[in-house]
């Protein structure tokens, strides 16, 4: 039967309505930030002290509202990319954070490239971030790359006489990309790798990578490895008697590493950044004051001596996201993908912007932005990590 002329006029009416009020309606209110961290598994030590200080993060970022949501990837690089595939396609997040072992933030590129989600790693490795084309556009970092840590390392070996290196990295990722720059800086500071060995982090022995090792007597050893599994070569080296400077990457420091490894980490030397020895940097250094703010807080919260590099990273997250939220806002609401693509944007434009563990100014090609005052070096003395220098 044909609609009557006031039925159709009814209906487009009511059509018309539906229409402007879809193109009227107001985007949301509220930013929503996702999280993927590794809080169960072997890189908990790491995701558990991280979102201990996302939980210390305001409830508006910007002035706007915020919601953070975490997920738990039980470091698994499949867990990860499901979990950001979660963030994305049904909590329809502004941005993501994490994840924090680097397979994991490898696996998660493709994700939010696709979605045009801009994504903020806590990762060590600039693998994520260099070079910046193809998807690696969306992704951004917020520790100290290897190769600023790889100098700061090689330049201190260097100055105290060390010529020949021994390296046991893990075999994945991490380990590849500090075996590519500690080999880069070594060559320039005439360091000869006169062995080189590799571990899984779930080993429960590495005794033939050490004799190896040791076969090759080289002055000191390098242990590539992040969290707890560090521990183990470092235990074989010293239990079977060597004797030299044992050298670990910015990826152990935390409380966990130093009570596992006891009086066998002692003496260890390692490249960090400020919030790990913020209580012995010296008084110019300039994020002291934005370090020891944290540090406060944080052990206030948590307990003396419980802060770590992977909490100040986390903590510095933040500020990074409230000063790029509040330009994005300007060109758009939370939401949409104008906002995300407006807050890519404002991320890379970040500039002298300090944090707590370092100083942040990005740009177009460098998705992390701290220079060299973000690497320091730093030793265990008395089961605490001290400053040695800069």
């Amino acid at each position: 039967m044909a609609l009557s002329a006031t039925l159709r006029r009814a209906f487009a009416l009511a059509a018309f309505a539906f229409v402007s009020a879809a193109q009227t309606a107001p985007a949301r209110a509220e930013v929503k930030v996702g999280i993927d961290l590794s809080s169960t598994g072997p890189a908990a030590v790491i995701g558990i002290t991280s979102k201990n200080a996302m939980l210390m993060w305001p409830k508006t970022i910007a002035g706007e509202p915020a919601q953070y949501i975490f997920l738990d990837d039980g470091s698994d690089p499949g867990a990860a990319v499901r979990n950001i595939n979660k963030l994305i396609n049904e909590d329809h997040v502004d941005v993501v954070v994490g994840p924090n072992i680097t397979p994991a933030a490898l696996a998660a590129l493709d994700p939010v490239a696709a979605s045009h989600t801009p994504m903020i790693t806590l990762i060590g490795s600039g693998s994520v971030v260099e070079p910046q084309s193809g998807p690696r556009v969306w992704a951004f970092k917020m520790a100290q790359t290897d190769t600023a840590m790889a100098d700061v390392m090689t330049r201190y070996m260097s100055n105290h006489g060390v010529k020949t290196v021994g390296f046991i990295g893990f075999a994945d990722s991490y380990g590849d990309s500090w075996l590519k720059e500690f080999s880069t800086f070594a060559k320039l500071r005439h360091i000869s790798i006169v062995a080189t060995e590799r571990y899984n982090r779930t080993d429960s022995s590495v005794t033939g990578q050490v004799l190896k090792l040791m076969e090759a007597k080289p002055d000191a050893m390098l242990v590539a490895g992040a969290g707890t599994p560090a521990v183990l070569p470092q235990r074989e080296l010293v239990q079977r008697g060597f004797k030299g400077p044992i050298y670990q990457t910015h990826g152990i420091a935390t409380p966990a590493f130093i009570k596992l490894g006891g009086k066998d980490v002692e003496g260890t030397l390692f490249p960090t950044q400020p919030v790990v020895v913020a209580r012995t940097l010296p008084a110019d250094h300039p994020s002291k004051k934005a370090a020891m703010a944290f540090v406060d807080s944080y052990e206030a919260k948590f307990g003396a001596g419980s802060v770590t590099q992977f909490a100040g990273d986390a903590a510095g997250v933040y500020p990074r996201l409230n000063d790029a939220v509040a330009r994005a806002l300007k060109t758009a609401r939370p939401g949409t993908e104008a906002f995300r693509s407006a807050l890519r944007t404002a991320l890379e434009q970040a500039h002298e912007l300090v944090v707590p563990n370092g100083v942040v100014t990005t740009t177009a090609t460098d998705h992390v932005g701290l220079d060299q005052r973000a690497s320091v070096m730093g030793a265990i003395k008395d089961g605490k990590f001290v400053y040695l220098s800069q």
